[in-house]
């Protein structure tokens, strides 16, 4: 029998925000640390529910800016009017459609939380959070304005250096962020790419 999770302290201090997951202090770490998310800026979210990074996000760019969100599951709760909702699978999901859906050409900031569901089989998991990494990386290659930044979710693997490479590409700065709202047992990083080099269409 799984044993039931107590609520951490993160989790209450989550609610008492009204915010839907205690993942929102994960981001809000990661954007006191490097500065990413300003006022007017167009925000893509991927993985967005339940909806905690896609709040955070709507108010550090606030009225004038706007932010998609998008993921498979509609998010449950009430969303900001400078919210869209797109249901989508990411890993189906084209640039042009989001383009379309959102009403945004270019992106100052992709934000990726996405997770696979887990089956106990390390490598497994590894293979499928790397890949769920990579289909957000490209689409942010194809959304990102230039000098633009992206933030990623991935678990530790061989395959990461690869990811690493990659964001090294395409971005002026790498950087790796574990977040100390990280669960001990968990295995996972943010990678970040900071000032996208390239053109936007790689």
């Amino acid at each position: 029998m799984a044993r039931h999770r107590r609520a951490d302290h993160l989790t209450r201090k989550a609610k008492q925000q009204n915010y839907p997951a205690r993942s929102v202090f994960k981001l809000e770490e990661i954007d006191r640390r490097l500065k990413i998310l300003r006022k007017g800026q167009n925000v893509l979210d991927l993985g967005a529910s339940p909806g905690s990074w896609t709040m955070y996000a709507s108010k550090r760019t606030g009225p004038g800016g706007k932010v998609a969100a998008v993921d498979l599951n509609p998010v449950s709760i009430q969303l900001p009017a400078n919210v869209v909702e797109i249901t989508m699978d990411v890993l189906d999901a084209d640039a042009g459609g989001i383009s379309r859906r959102s009403g945004i050409d270019a992106f100052d900031v992709v934000l990726s939380d996405m997770a696979p569901s887990t089956t106990g089989q390390k490598f497994v998991d590894q293979q499928r959070s790397f890949d769920l990494f990579m289909s957000a990386l490209e689409l942010a290659v194809l959304l990102l304005k230039p000098g633009g930044s992206f933030v990623g979710k991935i678990f530790q693997s061989a395959e990461m250096d690869d990811a690493r490479k990659r964001i090294r590409d395409l971005f002026k700065k790498e950087r790796i962020i574990r977040p100390r709202g990280t669960r001990s047992s968990s295995t996972e990083l943010f990678l970040a790419g900071l000032g996208r080099s390239k053109p936007r269409d790689g």
